[in-house]
């Protein structure tokens, strides 16, 4: 077969990248997580002026687009000073399987549940939601029923 009938893969560019995808919730966010999607799109802003190679690029003004649209749909939510019961931007001591753990219920880029940062979105917090400390709450996890117990709920 001649060459000419053939196509050449190593040539093709490659496909674009696809956009992050955005929550369809309403992005709530602390002044905290305000703060992080400003600086998210000072150090991306600064990454693409200084200029890079055309893949890197291309990431780079991802993750810009993605930040910008955050950005302008975010919904600041002021801290509760002393809050009685669980809600966005509240941290909350809960008893789960016979431990202890602190949680801090967040907007979902800042969310770090390693750190123990949840999204407000998480069912976790939407199950933790409007509890008060003392309350037992029922919670499906893994195929089970579990209870919490909230400890504590108290301001940022």
């Amino acid at each position: 077969m001649s060459r000419a009938f053939t196509r050449e893969i190593d040539d093709a560019p490659l496909p674009p990248l696809p956009e992050r995808p955005i929550s369809a919730a309403r992005n709530l966010v602390t002044p905290n997580g305000a703060r992080q999607i400003e600086q998210a799109i000072a150090t991306l802003s600064q990454q693409v002026e200084a200029g890079v190679d055309s893949d890197a690029l291309a990431a780079l003004k991802r993750g810009l687009r993605y930040w910008h649209a955050r950005h302008a749909t975010m919904e600041i939510v002021e801290p509760i000073a002393t809050p009685s019961t669980v809600a966005f931007g509240t941290h909350v001591t809960i008893k789960r399987g016979g431990k202890a753990k602190q949680l801090h219920i967040v907007g979902e880029d800042e969310a770090d549940p390693a750190a123990g940062a949840i999204a407000w979105t998480s069912p976790l917090a939407r199950a933790l939601e409007g509890a008060s400390p003392g309350d037992v709450v029922e919670f499906q996890a893994a195929g089970h029923e579990e209870e919490i117990i909230v400890l504590s709920v108290t301001g940022a």
